[in-house]
């Protein structure tokens, strides 16, 4: 395919002036000197601006880097290919990894995949050592999340007695971030000597991961709130002044499909309402596209068991190093990189199984 060519096709597959001219109706808004009056309408459109150039930033490079192989083989054919070789070289790689981003981007098309998301972790069978590979879970997920430069809410946490967590909720912020993590939904595998385990015996312990788009408040989910309990509560803390000695956390249940919410992350309780409010409306999102989603209902299976049979991936720390996911095939064997958040090899394994 011509360089030219394909750089015109980049553009016109990703409708790239359209997004160009809506970058520059934003970047007008934004320099406007009433901008920062409403801060939450102005959050949005920073977070419109970021989603924006995520999808622009890929084809401007795959662009520039088809004009610079064009100049290279206008070169080569006046000093000879030996001549230019190293750039030609060069050039071909980052053009290769610039049309992985590119496909990427295809595969991000989703209907809510450009969405903030909501990370739910649950323990599941294996004792203390379940809630402690939940814990190392939630870390993995939060430094994948560092690593890109999203930002991390930590809306609930329940902790467990004896060491980790039972079940927690994050809120993840920044572009095409639920397309990604829809990736790492169902039921996690660890294998490992328990450090728990005087006796030093291999356990295998199981987490789950649930991901849910944080839907726009005007969304098409309606909740009757008839059907909704909401319960007030004062959220456990570290001790000190940072102790919530108000009852400002929320946990609604939704009676009728007996989904339960909770945030306790905000000190108002109107805040944590509104939060919660927007959780559930997302759980009763998923659930609608669950029944709809025959690959969804065998994943979860008909209780959500989070045990053997069911996991997408383990984590295999002995008497082998190894992370495999059982959808894809893809394996890494430097198993302390996936667990400090190196994932967007396996998000992007199972992205392109999808799509193709």
């Amino acid at each position: 395919m011509p360089l030219n060519y394909a750089s015109s096709k980049f553009e016109a597959v990703f409708d790239f002036d359209n997004l160009c001219a809506e970058k520059v109706k934003v970047e007008g808004k934004m320099a406007e000197a009433s901008f920062w009056d409403n801060q939450e309408a102005a959050q949005q459109t920073v977070a419109q601006l970021k989603k924006l150039n995520v999808s622009i930033d890929p084809v401007e490079a795959a662009s520039a880097l088809c004009a610079d192989q064009r100049a290279n083989i206008e070169l080569s054919k006046e000093f000879g290919a030996a001549e230019v070789r190293d750039d030609l070289l060069r050039v071909s790689g980052q053009l290769s990894d610039s049309i992985d981003s590119l496909e990427l981007q295809v595969m991000l098309g989703g209907e809510h995949d450009s969405r903030n998301a909501f990370l739910t972790l649950q323990s599941g069978a294996g004792g203390v050592d379940a809630t402690d590979f939940a814990e190392m879970l939630m870390r993995m997920y939060v430094r994948w999340a560092e690593a890109n430069e999203f930002e991390v809410e930590e809306l609930e946490l329940l902790s467990s007695d004896e060491g980790g967590i039972r079940h927690a909720t994050l809120l993840i912020k920044g572009p095409f971030v639920y397309g990604k993590l829809s990736a790492e939904r169902g039921v996690h595998r660890l294998v490992r000597i328990s450090p728990y385990d005087s006796q030093g015996r291999r356990h295998t312990s199981f987490a789950a991961i649930e991901i849910m788009p944080e839907l726009d408040k005007d969304a098409a989910i309606e909740i009757d709130m008839s059907d909704v309990r909401i319960d007030t509560y004062r959220a456990g803390g570290a001790g000190g002044q940072h102790v919530n000695k108000t009852d400002s956390a929320v946990r609604m249940t939704h009676e009728p499909s007996g989904i339960v919410v909770q945030c306790q992350n905000e000190r108002s309780q109107l805040k944590n309402r509104e939060i919660a409010k927007s959780m559930l409306a997302s759980k009763l999102y998923e659930l609608r596209e669950r029944e709809k989603n025959a690959e969804l209902q065998a994943m979860y299976g008909s209780q959500g068991e989070i045990s053997w049979g069911s996991q997408i991936r383990s984590y295999v720390l002995h008497p082998y190093q190894m992370v495999k996911d059982h959808r894809t095939s893809h394996e890494v064997g430097n198993t302390q990189a996936v667990l400090e958040g190196d994932i967007n090899p396996f998000i992007e394994a199972y992205l392109r199984t999808r799509f193709d």
